[in-house]
């Protein structure tokens, strides 16, 4: 395209432009008080919606004005709801574990009297002299958001935020340029795919853009299926149109005009926001036919899938497109050569298509600048489990797994100690404390036995039994298996029937190697990347705490405690206190009785081993123990009735 065309597309944007600024202005002028409720699935899920509705009233009732924008996720997930205020005379403040009560004593206590109530403040948003800064703790300074820059901060239904903030600028700026020319900024960026795999994006792109075929097509790949992964759902939640500008982007460049986003159905809200924004893009003609005044069309249509783990694989999911079973299929041909439909077919996650934008609009030695030379960029992660701060977390890559647990993240809580790190999904690999200091990048990870997967990152303290948890990860992976393959279908169930085995204290000799040797097969053996890093929990948590698995097999004991059939509660007589009836209300198989002395005991042949009874025992008597294997537990006789 030449100038003339740069003229023409600003004579149709900069009028959208224009109306953004506009409705900016109007709000303001409607109300200088404007309040940020996060809104997206966390923020709901901790009662955002009655938040909301607090504000709503106390602001009525007091007749105050004020502006709520229901915003998405920040990150914070762990101080959900979140609000940020933003008042004149301020800067915007950040609340946290905001409850209906707390919205109705804000809107009098700081919105009509002018009091922060310093008592609920995380921080404020900017720099300023009276109120502590956000940007000063570790959980928000070590961050770099990139793609996650305006989560939280504008109203994902409303495309005119996104626009106001320079959203769809980019898609402007790649009409004016060689689509070649965009090519060559991504693979000179090198973006790497962050839906696991880490193949070069631009190196992707030049297949598809080089394919013979006219008829091209880009898929979205949103089948986000990892147990504690949210982190595609929360970037549709919070910022689609970012990543429908980078489909256009990408579609643009490699010459399709069909694109479809693929969505697990179980995400509700993330379909919803999607078709919103979609529906919104048409409307002012930043989709559809003839883009922006342009030759370019671009249809963009929402699929939903059934939420099969495996149709995170890109062949299974251009299968279950096309209504048949989502079964991974052998390649080549690859589906840059003959994707869905018998098209060429470009397929990119989300996180992958957001960062699109950013890369085009600041240039490769930009984003380059960022991160590692392998691996350039951020990384986005959920990090769950045994954590003090749970939630998304955007960062350079090349931190360390320390930095990212213990300073960006607050450490273990409740004074434990940290066990492991399940790292890259279901699939990834188990890493102990002395591999806390390696930098978190596609290659070191996978060096360690881990990989980055798609960025779900689970964190475990010092009661993890480190077998259970490749159990856990092995019955997920198992049942989630298609059955195409031999070695996955059948070698992860045998996998999977020696660790039940195991954690029932009927493990034998020679399992460890049995385990070892099965997991390498199925790795070998298998046609798709389910099976190939299945067993990576097992032979990750066999190098790293063998002796764990030795104890369980020649001990029959458990040394997490963890496992229900290697433990047995009992009650301490000595600490038990005559006529509390605490234990006895929790059991729910009536397992504990009263001795001839009035204090309680548990009978074996009974209880289902739950822990509501240690649970339930008032802290000042702690009279119910916890032990390993269940025969060191006292028996004592039931009385007979009568």
């Amino acid at each position: 395209m030449n100038q003339n065309s740069r003229e023409k597309l600003d004579e149709v944007f900069v009028p959208i432009k224009t109306e953004a600024r506009r409705r900016l202005k109007q709000m303001k002028e409607d109300s200088s008080q404007i309040i940020f409720i996060g809104m997206a699935t966390c923020g709901l899920a901790s009662g955002a919606m009655e938040v909301k509705s607090a504000f709503e009233e106390a602001l009525s009732e007091r007749r105050i004005q004020a502006y709520i924008i229901p915003v998405g996720c920040l990150g914070h997930c762990y101080a959900e709801p979140l609000v940020i205020i933003d008042r004149p005379g301020f800067p915007p403040i950040l609340y946290h574990d905001v409850t209906p009560g707390k919205a109705r004593l804000l809107v009098k206590a700081f919105l009509k009297d002018g009091d922060p109530v310093f008592e609920h403040v995380l921080g404020a948003m900017e720099e300023n002299d009276t109120i502590p800064s956000v940007l000063e703790f570790p959980r928000f300074n070590q961050e770099k958001k990139v793609v996650m820059a305006n989560s939280g901060l504008i109203d994902p239904e409303d495309i005119y935020q996104y626009i106001e903030k320079g959203g769809y600028g980019t898609l402007v700026k790649s009409l004016t340029l060689e689509p070649g020319k965009i090519i060559d900024e991504i693979k000179e960026s090198g973006l790497r795919g962050r839906g696991g795999a880490g193949f070069l994006a631009g190196i992707k792109w030049q297949l598809v853009r080089d394919a013979k075929e006219k008829d091209k097509i880009i898929i979205c790949n949103a089948d986000e299926g990892d147990p504690g992964a949210y982190m595609d759902r929360a970037i549709l939640e919070s910022n689609p149109h970012q990543v429908i500008e980078g489909i256009a982007i990408a579609a643009y460049t490699v010459g399709a005009e069909r694109a479809i986003i693929y969505i697990r159905a179980e995400y509700p809200l993330a379909v919803k926001r999607i078709r919103n924004a979609i529906g919104q893009s048409k409307e002012i003609g930043l989709l559809g036919k003839g883009i922006l005044g342009t030759d370019f069309d671009l249809a963009i249509d929402v699929f939903q899938g059934s939420g099969a783990f495996v149709c995170g694989e890109e062949t299974a999911l251009m299968e279950s497109i096309q209504g048949r079973r989502g079964m991974p299929q052998p390649r080549p041909p690859y589906p840059s050569q003959r994707g869905l439909w018998g098209k060429p077919t470009l397929i990119n996650n989300v996180k992958s298509m957001a960062f699109v934008p950013p890369i085009v609009e600041n240039g490769a030695q930009w984003f380059r600048g960022i991160g590692t030379d392998k691996s350039p960029g951020t990384a986005i992660f959920s990090v769950v489990g045994n954590i003090l701060h749970a939630g998304l977390v955007e960062i350079p890559m090349g931190v360390t797994l320390k930095a990212l647990i213990f300073d960006i993240c607050g450490g273990i809580p409740n004074q434990r100690k940290f066990k492991a790190v399940q790292i890259g999904g279901p699939s990834g690999g188990c890493l102990p404390w002395e591999f806390l200091d390696i930098p978190i990048d596609f290659d070191s990870l996978t060096q360690a036995g881990a990989m980055m997967g798609s960025g779900g990152m689970v964190v475990m303290d010092e009661d993890a039994c480190m077998v259970d948890v490749a159990r856990y990860f092995l019955d997920f992976t198992q049942k989630e298996s298609c059955g195409k393959c031999t070695f996955c279908r059948v070698g992860t169930r045998h996998i999977l029937d020696i660790l039940e085995r195991i954690t029932i204290g009927e493990g034998r000799e020679g399992d460890i190697e049995l385990l070892e040797s099965l997991g390498l097969d199925i790795k070998e053996g298998s046609l798709c990347g389910l099976g190939k890093t299945a067993p990576n929990p097992v032979l990750t948590t066999i190098r790293y705490f063998r002796d764990e698995y030795k104890v369980h097999i020649q001990e029959k004991r458990c040394p997490a405690m963890m496992c229900r059939a290697l433990i047995a509660y009992y009650i301490d007589l000595d600490k038990c206190a005559r006529g509390c009836d605490a234990c006895v209300g929790s059991c729910p198989t009536e397992a504990i009785f009263t001795t001839k002395d009035r204090k309680k005991a548990i009978d074996q042949t009974i209880c289902v081993k739950c822990g509501e009874c240690m649970s339930a025992c008032p802290p000042e008597y702690a009279a119910v123990r916890k032990v390993s294997p269940p025969r060191l537990a006292p028996k004592i006789e039931r009385p007979k009735e009568g």
